[in-house]
């Protein structure tokens, strides 16, 4: 599948000579914050601010960072495919690592394309866990 375009966030992380920032050391990292399981949230904690998000956008591949209407960050990424199949297949596989990390994303998706945006409900912003579930997602696998 192809990602989609880079954002501002993603956009002043290249500016910068960060450690990790090789594919391989990135890929190190996205694994790492892969392997971790989503902790659900009931709010009380405060969204991660602007250099938190910073430090979290480095350690995935190709997620945007917006703002809605409220000022509340999210992630999203689109994923393109050959055909309705593909896309179908992937949004499964989202929907099976969703329920298994007890941590849901908006979904879209029709022939050759899947959207998908992550944020915390509970805190209206972005924690660890999106940018888990975000690593997670990037790591599946569509034949």
């Amino acid at each position: 599948f192809i990602s989609g375009r880079s954002s501002v966030v993603e956009r002043l992380v290249a500016n910068e000579k960060v450690e990790g920032s090789s594919p391989f050391a990135r890929s190190k990292i996205m694994t790492d914050l892969s392997e971790k399981k989503c902790v659900p949230c009931e709010g009380g904690i405060p969204p991660f601010d602007i250099s938190k998000i910073h430090e979290y956008i480095k350690k995935v591949d190709g997620w945007d960072v917006k703002k809605d209407n409220s000022e509340n960050f999210y992630l999203i990424k689109e994923f393109k495919f050959e055909n309705f199949l593909k896309s179908q297949n992937f949004i499964n596989k989202v929907g099976q690592i969703a329920e298994k990390e007890r941590h849901h994303p908006d979904i879209w998706f029709g022939w050759g394309y899947a959207k998908i945006k992550i944020f915390t409900h509970a805190i209206k912003g972005l924690a660890e866990s999106d940018f888990i579930l975000a690593a997670k997602i990037d790591k599946i696998q569509i034949s």
